[in-house]
């Protein structure tokens, strides 16, 4: 029953890992796709989180099974009930990019490239990091490495929470007519997708850094 339980726990792992992998591969591709606001690469971009909810439903209805069968307890239980919030918080970081990439590629081409190069490359670039780091997190045991890997997502998060502030705050000087008010509002819009994308990164972090020590989550 031991091997049973710890194979499903690595299948579980495994199909948890690929989708964070299908979201780095998309966001990587939007992050090449602002340098110069290539449509058919944020469409491309989408082939990586396609049929995310029949996935994240196969993964819970797994975890679902491995509860009622194996009941475990401590450590594997934390990390069956992490996996389960997991599967929750990465629909929602696939949701946030989708919404970035439809939001950016109709204002893109609208936007000068200083704001691009100045906020959206560095937003996207920071969410990169966080999620790779996080999907990283979930091969990693030791508790000092994984809570150091945190403590840089949570870095990145708020790189992106940083340079979202200052792109609102220059708005009003930025946008100087009525329709660049509009387009630069439109920008802001899709820009906060890609901050929610790193906060998104940084509640997963937190429930794989649970699965290592335990404790209440802090989001």
């Amino acid at each position: 029953m031991l091997q049973n339980f710890t194979d499903n726990l690595e299948l579980i792992k495994s199909k948890v890992t690929d989708i964070g992998d299908g979201l780095l591969k998309s966001n990587e591709l939007i992050l090449d796709a602002l340098e110069d606001c290539d449509a058919q690469k944020f469409h491309d971009a989408k082939g990586f989180i396609k049929n995310i909810s029949s996935k994240t439903d196969e993964i819970d209805n797994e975890i679902i099974k491995v509860l009622a069968l194996y009941t475990p307890e401590a450590r594997d239980l934390r990390r069956v009930v992490a996996y389960l919030k997991i599967t929750n918080e990465l629909s929602r970081a696939c949701a946030n990019t989708r919404s970035f990439i439809k939001g950016f590629t109709d204002v893109c081409a609208d936007v000068d490239t200083k704001t691009i190069k100045e906020y959206a490359l560095p937003m996207q670039s920071s969410t990169v990091k966080a999620i790779k780091t996080t999907i990283n997190m979930i091969n990693i045991d030791d508790i000092d490495e994984i809570q150091e890997c945190y403590n840089d997502v949570l870095i990145e998060e708020s790189k992106t929470d940083d340079l979202y502030e200052m792109v609102e705050a220059n708005l009003h000087d930025m946008a100087k007519e009525l329709n660049q008010f509009e387009k630069f509002y439109r920008m802001l819009r899709a820009l906060r997708k890609s901050g929610k994308i790193a906060d998104r990164a940084s509640s997963i972090a937190n429930l794989l850094v649970y699965i290592q020590v335990g404790g209440n989550f802090h989001k």
